[in-house]
């Protein structure tokens, strides 16, 4: 049901003392794209749980605003995010077996760190400082053009 031997966990490339310290996931191996790099799975926490609280849990569902939240295995809790087509990852959530699956989207070098983009990173309040941080050069971009 688990199996997250192709993946370690450390300091990520992208914390420093502006962004505080923390953790990303990253390739033990090198993976080709479409690689099944993790699989896992999510235990539902309670109802009531509020998610948009707590940036170290999964939105376990496609229901907006979303109500079912999960706690996942393995190194996934420790994917960074991205923006919206430069993840080298990809997961794909069987909500109905409460379980995934994390796939290369592209070839990824033995030590690079594993990105996905968070589903979540656009609405939920506690990824709102992170989702500015992601889309920066897209206000950048966007005023330039003005």
């Amino acid at each position: 049901k688990i199996d997250c031997s192709k993946v370690y966990v450390k300091q990520s490339n992208f914390s420093n003392e502006e962004t505080g310290m923390f953790d990303g996931a990253f390739a033990a191996v090198a993976f080709k794209e479409g690689d099944l790099i993790e699989k896992g799975v999510m235990r539902r926490l309670p109802d009531g749980f509020d998610g948009n609280t707590c940036p170290y849990i999964f939105t376990w569902s496609t229901e907006r605003p979303n109500k079912t939240w999960g706690m996942g295995s393995g190194c996934a809790p420790f994917y960074n995010t991205c923006k919206e087509g430069t993840a080298n990852t990809r997961m794909v959530r069987y909500f109905d077996e409460d379980r995934f699956e994390i796939f290369a989207t592209r070839d990824i070098a033995k030590d690079d760190e594993l990105l996905h983009t968070y589903i979540s990173l656009k609405w939920r309040t506690c990824f709102q400082e992170l989702n500015d941080i992601v889309h920066q050069d897209d206000s950048e971009h966007k005023s330039e053009e003005s």
